[in-house]
C-alpha cells in the first residue's frame, strides 16, 4: 500500500501543475497485456556506473555518460546522458510500431530509411532542489510518400502498442505531431 500511495503522489504534482497548453498531449489507450505474467520475447541489460558522469556497458553498446551543460555540468562532446538515450530509445521503437502497425493496416512504409524520420525530443522538467522531477516528450514523425490523413491514422495505432507508450502511459507528457517531409 505505501508503494502505490508513494507512486500516486509522485504523479499528483505532475498532473496538478501541468499547463492549459498541454492539452494536445495525447494519453495512450488501456493496456491489454499483463507485463508480470506475459511470456519473455527479449532482455535487455545495462551496467552503469558513476551516475551521469559515468559510464555505460550493455552488450551491444558501451558509452560515456555526461552532465549537460543545462544541468550545471560540463556537456562533454562525444558522451551522452540518460534523456538523449530515452529519446532514441523512444523514438525507434515507436518507429518500429509504426511500421508493424501501417503492415497490419495495409499501408505500405518508404523501404528507404532516410524516408521515415522520428525526431524526438526529451525534456527534464521540475524541480532539481525539491527532487521533483519528470520528463515531457515531443515527437515530430516524418515519413516521405504518404499522406498526411494516412500517416495520422498509422501514428494513432503506433501509440497503442508501442511499449514506451505504454511505459510511459500516465506518467510523461508526450506529443506526437505528423510534419511534411
Amino acid at each position: 500500500m505505501t508503494s502505490l500511495t508513494s507512486l500516486y503522489r509522485c504523479q499528483q504534482p505532475l498532473r496538478r501543475i501541468t499547463s492549459r497548453r498541454l492539452t494536445n498531449f495525447y494519453v495512450p489507450t488501456a493496456r491489454y497485456i499483463n507485463t508480470e505474467t506475459a511470456p519473455l520475447l527479449y532482455s535487455a541489460h545495462a551496467k552503469v556506473v558513476g551516475a551521469r558522469k559515468g559510464h555505460v556497458e550493455a552488450e551491444n553498446l558501451v558509452v560515456d555518460l555526461t552532465m549537460s551543460k543545462a544541468l550545471g555540468g560540463p556537456g562533454d562532446k562525444g558522451k551522452t546522458n540518460p534523456e538523449e538515450l530515452f529519446a532514441a530509445g523512444y523514438g525507434a521503437c515507436f518507429q518500429s510500431a509504426m511500421n508493424a502497425c501501417a503492415a497490419k493496416m495495409g499501408i505500405t512504409m518508404p523501404t528507404e530509411k532516410e524516408h521515415s524520420v522520428i525526431d524526438t525530443t526529451v525534456e527534464l522538467v521540475g524541480d532539481m532542489k525539491g527532487l521533483d522531477m519528470g520528463l515531457r516528450v515531443h515527437m515530430k514523425v516524418q515519413v516521405k510518400g504518404l499522406e498526411k490523413t494516412e500517416l495520422e491514422k498509422v501514428v494513432e495505432e503506433a501509440k497503442k502498442v508501442c511499449p514506451y507508450s505504454r511505459a510511459t502511459n500516465g506518467n510523461v507528457a508526450t506529443r506526437v505531431e505528423v510534419v511534411s517531409f
